[in-house]
């Protein structure tokens, strides 16, 4: 908000019976939606640049996603490809495999995933594969070369 704005607030003549409508800020919305061909990518395409607010559509149908930049909400987004083609979208549930502590775990691992993308899970399961216990601790480091005092009968 802008110093202009914030006067403008303060100097308000309207007598309280203006509404101000909430500034929308401009988002980048990924959408998974089954593009086959050249006519879906088409369709796609131009029912979101109809879309009010809506600054930049960007299709890449190999991994089957649409990114959208302008001021939208996400929801309206995935709402309005449902409705003006007919075809499933769902917010993009994936992120790239090395930003995931284990990428091939039960639940984070899809087959359906483009390659190097994996689910984003914050599963507490799956979390509880990277943090090894002060038990599991001590018997690794007891066999270890590193450490002095280890186990010469190895």
């Amino acid at each position: 908000m802008g110093a202009l704005d914030h006067l403008s607030d303060l100097f308000d003549c309207s007598g309280g019976r203006s509404k101000h409508k909430k500034r929308k800020t401009l988002q980048t919305v990924e959408v998974k939606v089954r593009i086959d061909c050249e006519g879906c990518e088409r369709k796609v395409t131009r029912a979101l640049e109809g879309m009010k607010g809506v600054k930049q559509v960007v299709v890449e149908r190999k991994a089957n996603k649409v990114t959208v930049v302008g001021y939208v909400e996400p929801s309206k987004v995935v709402a309005r490809v449902a409705h003006r083609t007919g075809k499933k979208a769902e917010l993009w549930p994936y992120v790239p495999y090395d930003m995931v502590a284990h990428p091939y775990a039960p639940g984070v691992y899809d087959k359906k995933a483009p390659s190097g993308y994996v689910r984003n899970a914050d599963d507490p399961q799956v979390s509880q594969l990277a943090r090894a216990s002060s038990f599991e601790v001590r018997y690794t480091t007891a066999f270890s070369d590193e450490n002095a005092a280890a186990c010469a009968v190895m």
